[in-house]
């Protein structure tokens, strides 16, 4: 590895250090992290007496590992965010003129969207295991099964983030993904067992890494007895691991050189031109 390259590695953690802690002492932005989930959580707390069909197992506690992976998915997203804001605002101009520049900030925030996911993971976990009866957090497996189910899902859905940001100019453009986003999460078994959606649905739903990451918080949480209310009745550990190494693999494949193309397309004219576009937009 060039001493560049290394140099930019150290200063991409230093940087995505720096930002993952001016994020944990933000109210604002711990809110924004975990914020939804929590709120989700309470919407479910009050759904506790509904079972899943043919179980005794209350609904509210099914949710909870599909919440977190809801949750996972939109930290993700706020890379894409942060990618077109920082495109306006000249950041990654900067970033490019530096040697190996944009290595070094892609490390950072894949570092801070990394750490804040882990951080709405507890935030969300903690209460819900308090609130919630069933989740089976005593089982030796099941803290390293979630980290691991974590640290994949991660691995699958940043690099997505990466290259959507990179494909919208705007945060305003980049608003038009949620509503696709949100729409997916209603699908992917996140509040309800998705084997109660038709079958096209199913198979719409595992195309995409959200219902995998939920499908292995489930496994990971849930006891073993719930996974007859999932696809096969089987929370299928092998084909999670598949699924999301493949979104992995391809990514990481595709997201470097979409990521290089947009780099070259920086100048500090498309920057003035995008903040004067900006400064233009009715408040």
């Amino acid at each position: 590895m060039s001493g560049a390259r290394t140099a930019a590695y150290r200063a991409g953690f230093q940087r995505g250090g720096i930002e993952l802690r001016q994020s944990l002492t933000s109210f604002w932005d711990i809110w924004g992290a975990a914020g939804p989930a929590l709120l989700a959580v309470v919407v479910m707390f009050a759904l506790r007496g509904t079972t899943v069909p043919g179980t005794a197992f209350s609904l509210g506690s099914q949710a909870v590992p599909g919440i977190l992976a809801m949750n996972v998915a939109f930290v993700c997203l706020n890379l894409a965010a942060g990618l077109t804001m920082d495109r306006e605002d000249g950041t990654l101009l900067r970033a490019k003129a530096i040697p190996d520049g944009m290595v070094g900030y892609l490390v950072g925030k894949v570092l801070t969207s990394s750490g804040m996911a882990a951080v709405s993971v507890l935030i969300v976990l903690i209460p819900s295991a308090f609130a919630f009866d069933g989740l089976d957090l005593g089982r030796v497996s099941s803290w390293p099964s979630l980290a691991g189910v974590l640290a994949l899902g991660l691995v699958a859905m940043i690099p997505v983030s990466a290259v959507l940001g990179s494909m919208f100019t705007s945060a305003q453009s980049l608003g038009f993904v949620m509503l696709p986003v949100m729409g997916l999460v209603a699908v992917s078994g996140v509040f309800y067992p998705i084997t109660g959606f038709p079958v096209w649905l199913q198979w719409l739903a595992q195309v995409f890494p959200i219902y995998w990451v939920g499908l292995g918080m489930r496994a990971a949480l849930l006891p073993d007895g719930l996974a007859a209310a999932e696809i096969g009745a089987s929370f299928r550990p092998l084909e999670t691991v598949v699924v999301l190494g493949v979104w992995a693999v391809a990514g990481l494949l595709v997201a470097p050189g979409v990521l290089r193309r947009m780099a070259r397309r920086e100048s500090g004219s498309a920057v003035a031109a995008r903040r004067e576009k900006a400064m233009r937009r009715p408040m």
